[in-house]
């Protein structure tokens, strides 16, 4: 079985080698975009677009059994979808935006495999809910300068330095590092692909 992550995310590598003894890294070149505006479906339309993407461009040249593990990852607060931010002023205004609150984070993930010379997938969404201390603007702007939150949707890293800012959290940790670890373990053992 050949497995392909197609995400360059050093959190997702970490992750997913729980699961998986050994795997490549493809990352997904193209820009998406998802036209859908409920999170859980954001997020399983972007990791489609990764996954599909690097499942046909490898799979012409692939006699191995292929799978391929697609995901993304969206903060959500207050009906708006937080990415990654564009810059530190951004980051800031996120983390100001939701402190001392709870907000959800939703990892997608799609899996394109062969089945019998066809090719298949299946797509699942994961949310958990995290309470962030209240944050005083000198401790924001002192995390921010710290460069972690810069690639980071919702511009914080749950097991980085943000760690100490982090009251609760209500469901998957791994989720929000990046990758529901326990849940894709289980719906790649129901598809046989374990």
């Amino acid at each position: 079985m050949r497995y392909v992550l197609a995400s360059g995310s050093p959190r997702r590598k970490e992750l997913l080698s729980k699961v998986i003894g050994e795997f490549e890294i493809i990352p997904a070149v193209s820009e998406e975009e998802s036209g859908k505006q409920v999170p859980s479906e954001i997020v399983t339309d972007l990791s489609f677009q990764k996954a599909s993407e690097i499942f046909n461009r490898i799979l012409m040249d692939s006699s191995d059994r292929l799978v391929v593990i697609g995901a993304d990852t969206i903060v959500s607060y207050n009906h708006k979808v937080l990415g990654k931010p564009k810059d530190r002023k951004d980051a800031f205004e996120m983390i100001k935006s939701f402190q001392g609150k709870v907000h959800s984070v939703y990892t997608g993930i799609t899996v394109f495999y062969m089945e019998e010379g066809s090719a298949k997938s299946f797509t699942f969404s994961e949310c958990t809910d995290v309470k962030v201390s209240v944050m005083t603007d000198e401790e924001i702007c002192e995390y921010v300068n710290t460069g972690e939150s810069d690639d980071k949707a919702g511009a914080y890293g749950i097991q980085g330095v943000f760690a100490k800012f982090i009251e609760k959290i209500d469901g998957d940790y791994y989720n929000v590092v990046g990758l529901p670890v326990a849940r894709l373990y289980k719906e790649l053992k129901n598809n046989a692909l374990i």
